[in-house]
């Protein structure tokens, strides 16, 4: 299909049918497709679609080609090492044969088709070479017309096939392949678009899979929340898919053992999947010592539980669960700005030891984001003051106390939505990123942006304001004393001449 025929309404209503949401993924590749059909060529910045597993990007880079009316060509990317795979090897070696490129465009019989690079995050480099080195002409617009493959040792133009990669993480691709690649985000999926997925989309092809005629099975959409929270934790939807199938194979053996319908509700649920495979504590376990933090992986976003305890000692930090160099940083960061401010007097800091521990001890952790829940967790215990319920916050914090802004802003709060949370605190300077989270996550949470320590406390601990009261208490008790002690002492000063004798004056007082 030449690029003067494209028709934009079509693409759309086929991108439409075949993902829902995925908005801004979707409006840049029209926006993309607009300009090849006024260029009358294909020529463009090389496409990246990053983001968490299951969130569509390889299945939409199959509707995009559906959309244009090209040949689809994958090409995965994952555990390769040898630059040969790419360029292909020489014809002195025996056995040697094309690179996988000019394979993949031999197979679909097109000069022009939509090739997907998948995994390009996962390349490994070896003595054979570095793969990700030979994908840099490949995937530069400018140079791309003259590739040219071992085997072939003749240029050969690929400017007219539309590459598009895929990967989870941006930190594992070289910073000059990612300097040619137009990163476009997949953000996880809120519960609301979950459902409307799993109607749909999902349970309609998992019936169909499984032999399953309509009317036969009907799943709840309290069944569905339900199935969500306690079988499913991701930022996509590849495990519910995996779940609705399993509740069609149920289903599917009670209809041939007579049944004639199968509902599936919140109250049978666990009849057909058994136990719940996760439980919702992260909030509700905030108390002394206790807090809770948001933090993002490469599959999504997570909250994260922080806990703090002292112990008799000789003034040591342990830390706990498997922390990386920066949030261990992050700890004597927060353990410095609560002694400075005097948060614990009662405390020999010289005699006890602070253990932090992060549970989840297997998985690795690290980054500075967590800073202002450690210090929260700290203050709360040096204090006495528990944490708020279903409350979370992320944002790095220095030693004097100031919020610094983080990434991953979206999906950490996707995930704390997941989690029941109602109040998130996170740095003033986030504000911006917060008008990428959907309206009506929106709504249904209290979002109070944060620029220093003083303004997150009074939010996150029980009892700020009545043990700030005591404090000033304690201070105007003794202060009085201090000063009718110093006063009488200047007095006494004052008093004596330079000879060392009391004068007059101040025996008749």
């Amino acid at each position: 299909m030449q690029p003067k025929k494209l028709d934009l309404k079509k693409a759309r209503k086929i991108l439409d049918e075949d993902h829902f949401g995925l908005e801004k993924p979707k409006e840049r590749i029209l926006e993309y497709l607009a300009v090849n059909k006024l260029t009358g060529a294909l020529q463009g910045p090389i496409l990246c679609f990053a983001g968490a597993p299951g969130v569509g990007k390889t299945s939409l880079a199959k509707s995009i080609a559906r959309a244009i009316g090209r040949k689809f060509v994958r090409m995965s990317l994952g555990g390769v090492r040898d630059e040969s795979e790419i360029r292909g090897h020489r014809r002195t070696y025996i056995g040697s044969m094309p690179g996988r490129i000019i394979q993949g465009i031999s197979k679909a019989k097109s000069s022009n088709p939509v090739f997907l690079l998948d995994e390009i995050d996962k390349m490994g480099s070896d003595w054979r070479g570095d793969p990700a080195a030979a994908l840099l002409e490949l995937l530069d617009p400018e140079q791309n017309k003259d590739f040219t493959d071992h085997f072939l040792d003749v240029p050969f133009d690929v400017s007219k096939v539309m590459f598009i990669t895929t990967a989870n993480s941006l930190s594992s691709i070289p910073v000059t392949l990612r300097d040619r690649l137009e990163i476009i985000n997949f953000d996880g999926y809120t519960e609301y678009e979950k459902h409307d997925i799993a109607d749909n989309y999902l349970l309609p092809k998992q019936m169909k899979l499984h032999g399953l005629k309509k009317g036969q099975l009907e799943i709840k959409r309290d069944a569905v929340a339900l199935l969500m929270r306690d079988y499913v934790r991701e930022a996509g939807v590849r495990n519910l898919e995996r779940e609705i199938g399993s509740l069609c194979r149920k289903a599917a053996k009670k209809i041939v053992e007579g049944a004639k319908k199968i509902v599936v509700t919140k109250a049978n649920l666990h009849e057909f999947l058994g136990v719940p495979k996760y439980s919702n504590f992260a909030t509700e376990d905030n108390g002394v010592g206790i807090a809770t933090g948001l933090a993002w992986t490469s599959v999504g976003g997570e909250t994260l539980t922080i806990e703090a305890t002292k112990l008799p000692g000789k003034g040591a930090l342990i830390l706990t669960g498997m922390l990386g160099n920066v949030m261990k940083e992050s700890v004597r960061a927060a353990l410095t700005y609560a002694q400075s401010r005097g948060y614990g007097k009662d405390t020999d800091f010289h005699k006890t030891d602070f253990h932090i521990h992060f549970p989840e001890g297997a998985i690795p952790k690290d980054g500075p984001s967590a800073g202002g829940v450690i210090t929260t967790a700290l203050v709360s215990l040096l204090t006495g003051l528990p944490v708020k319920k279903k409350l979370a916050m992320t944002g790095e914090v220095t030693i004097t106390g100031r919020i610094l802004p983080v990434g991953g802003i979206k999906e950490k709060f996707l995930a704390a939505y997941r989690e029941g949370v109602k109040t998130i605190l996170y740095p003033h300077t986030n504000q911006k990123d917060v008008s990428e989270i959907p309206q009506r996550v929106r709504k249904e949470m209290t979002l109070i942006p944060v620029k220093h320590m003083d303004e997150v406390l009074p939010l996150a601990l029980e009892g700020w304001k009545d043990f700030l009261k005591k404090q000033k208490t304690k201070k105007s008790k003794t202060t009085p004393a201090k000063k009718a002690k110093k006063s009488s002492s200047e007095s006494v000063k004052k008093s004596v001449n330079k000879k060392g004798r009391v004068t007059k004056k101040s025996k008749r007082k």
